[in-house]
């Protein structure tokens, strides 16, 4: 008997943008016995599960039974953690949805942020910490993301740590997965001199977006592009297992950003643009 649906469940069209890498590195996976047995439940049952709590939150003990196991969905979780799967897929459905928007698969651009996101009771102090400046403690999502939105690069570090932890380890993340095409980086006034330096050995133009001293007072004023960056950080929170760092690893947290990702460009993908979107013209 088939369950019922979540609302956060791959669909079919969905599910058939990221079964081709997920069934190859099981089958890599079982070739090298060495390395542990993936299991044998239903992995897009578990894809489902990971985009279940991420969404709503639970703990893994709370996952819902008619999903699988908790015990196999940690296990799945670690293994493609550790093999960087969740990054692969991230970009291949990266430049797939960038190639349907007519740019090409990787960006000139990318807009860097560092929030510090509130640390759950529980989680060690060996991985978080307090940013005097925002009163938080916990840790940094730094993300680097492109003109589109999309997620280029994921680090995070303590929220003790100084932004140009985040802005050298970004660009580098970033100029990795683009190669030479990746030309420039925008950064907001707390990062240092240290990111611009850092940028220019890497050859990429790192560029401080200033505020207008005339919008002094005025409250919130979005920055020229910045705002991008910004608008994803506040996409990502709507997955509530983000909203806070409730995880003990921080390389957990990070791949919960990818997952997050995985889930919102399989969407993308598979949904109709809105006709607006259409008279968009090529750009980063």
């Amino acid at each position: 008997m088939e369950r019922e649906s979540y609302p956060s469940d791959s669909a079919d069209e969905q599910w058939a943008l990221t079964e081709p890498m997920i069934t190859a590195w099981k089958q890599e996976r079982v070739a090298r016995p060495a390395t542990g047995d993936p299991g044998s439940c239903d992995l897009r049952e578990v894809v489902n599960a990971i985009f279940y709590q991420n969404r709503t939150g639970c703990r893994w003990r709370y996952l819902p039974h008619d999903l699988p196991s908790w015990s196999a969905v940690f296990h799945s979780f670690g293994l493609w953690r550790q093999d960087g799967l969740d990054q692969r897929i991230q970009e291949l459905l990266r430049c797939q949805v960038r190639a349907k928007a007519r740019r090409l698969e990787d960006p000139s651009l990318v807009i860097l942020d560092t929030p510090s996101v509130r640390a759950a009771a529980g989680v060690p102090r060996t991985t978080t910490g307090l940013d005097a400046n925002k009163k938080v403690s916990g840790r940094k999502r730094g993300l680097a993301v492109d003109v589109l939105g999309l997620i280029v690069g994921v680090v995070v570090p303590a929220a003790s740590a100084h932004d140009d932890a985040a802005g050298t380890a970004l660009p580098d993340q970033a100029a990795e997965r683009c190669g030479m095409r990746l030309e420039k980086a925008l950064v907001d006034q707390g990062f240092k001199d240290e990111v611009l330096i850092h940028g220019a050995l890497s050859d990429i133009d790192v560029a401080v977006v200033r505020r207008n001293p005339a919008d002094r007072g005025e409250g919130f004023v979005l920055q020229p592009k910045r705002w991008i960056v910004e608008q994803v950080n506040g996409t990502l929170t709507l997955h509530r297992r983000l909203a806070r760092e409730y995880d003990h690893r921080s390389d957990t947290s990070a791949s919960r950003v990818h997952w997050a990702s995985i889930a919102n460009m399989t969407r993308r993908l598979t949904t109709p643009s809105p006709a607006w979107r259409d008279t968009l013209g090529p750009a980063a």
